[in-house]
């Protein structure tokens, strides 16, 4: 299964040619390709898969998938489910 998780955008800045970010994954720091949302802004959230900003959402969107994506762990650590393939 593949998954666009959230991040807050927190630098910009081009890079062979490409419009580039930090992105903040609550705490861990990840390069992205902006170049498919050219009117995002440090500050704003945008949906990153595979390196790649595909959409822009709104905080209070990201806040709420970010929680849906702890209680999806949470849930499979209760179950020991943790590290297996095919886990949610």
């Amino acid at each position: 299964m593949c998954l666009g998780v959230p991040g807050k955008i927190t630098e910009i800045y081009e890079a062979n040619g490409l419009k580039m970010g930090k992105i903040d994954f609550g705490g861990v720091t990840r390069e992205a390709c902006l170049a498919y949302i050219p009117d995002v802004e440090v500050g704003e959230y945008c949906i990153i898969h595979v390196g790649f900003a595909i959409s822009k959402l709104s905080e209070a969107e990201a806040m709420e998938t970010l929680q849906l994506l702890q209680e999806i762990s949470d849930l499979n650590e209760e179950l020991g489910l943790e590290g297996e393939a095919g886990s949610a």
